[in-house]
């Protein structure tokens, strides 16, 4: 499907700077293997900066073309949005917005329901991450909806520093209307679910992360990256990735909502 550009190859390409991206954002990191073992579900009635960073000031390299800023990520009738948007900062001429969980998790069901813009070059992800700036190995998972098509999203997973068990799903509604997006992650799997429906797996003898890591939610835009995000021109008009609420529920816990993933199990 990414004829001169797999999921892998733009994973590799971006790993070195990941590290120094990420490392800027680094605040109160607890110490390599601890973990937040309490689950949570965040409805944003109001935003908490004592549970989340702001990222602000600066880009993840040569191939992003905005700036993180505090001034993208807004708050609005209970939804957290981040704004791309044509707004000179630092060295790049758009403005982009991305969020944090100051703490770590580990194993467990990961659930956030989100709704995007359409603009080709532009990716809103909900993922997990940690790095060898946060003192550990990078170990991630992703997905990431890249909004030049909304019927679709993108999934992978980095063990080690390495992209593993990529796939693309379908998005039976388009990520213009509120999805749900899950993934079930367990010492022995990790299951990706869209709309309470199980879309990949990645489990039996391959590898699969194994670090705490930290929750991200990002919106942003690449002049480069065209085979994978599609061109890039000016939208023309502000584009919001619109957070409704994200949820973590720790292994052994109950479920924490009716129409939670962590119900099934």
């Amino acid at each position: 499907m990414y004829s001169r550009l797999s999921i892998d190859n733009f994973h590799r390409l971006r790993l070195s700077t990941l590290a120094l991206c990420f490392g800027l954002a680094v605040f109160m990191i607890p110490k390599l293997g601890q973990a937040q073992t309490t689950s949570f579900r965040d409805d944003f009635d109001r935003f908490d900066l004592g549970f989340w960073y702001v990222s602000d000031g600066w880009n993840n390299g040569a191939w992003q073309n905005c700036t993180w800023s505090r001034q993208q990520i807004g708050l609005q009738d209970g939804n957290v949005t981040l704004t791309f948007s044509k707004k000179p900062y630092g060295q790049r001429d758009y403005s982009c917005g991305a969020i944090q969980t100051r703490k770590r998790f580990g194993y467990g069901t990961y659930e956030a329901r989100f709704k995007t813009d359409v603009g080709s070059g532009i990716n809103a992800a909900f993922f997990t991450y940690i790095g060898p700036a946060h003192g550990a190995p990078h170990d991630e998972i992703d997905f990431e909806v890249l909004t030049k098509d909304t019927s679709k999203v993108s999934l992978n997973t980095y063990v080690s520093g390495k992209a593993k068990n990529g796939s693309v799903a379908p998005v039976p509604m388009a990520t213009t209307e509120y999805n749900t997006y899950a993934f079930v992650w367990l010492e022995d799997s990790i299951r990706w679910y869209v709309n309470g429906n199980l879309v990949h797996t990645a489990q039996g003898d391959i590898p699969r992360p194994i670090n705490p890591q930290k929750i991200y939610f990002s919106h942003w835009g690449s002049d480069t990256f065209v085979d994978w995000m599609g061109p890039f021109s000016d939208p023309g008009r502000p584009l919001t990735m619109s957070l409704d609420w994200v949820a973590y529920t720790a292994p052994g816990e109950p479920c924490q909502f009716p129409t939670s993933v962590a119900c099934k199990f």
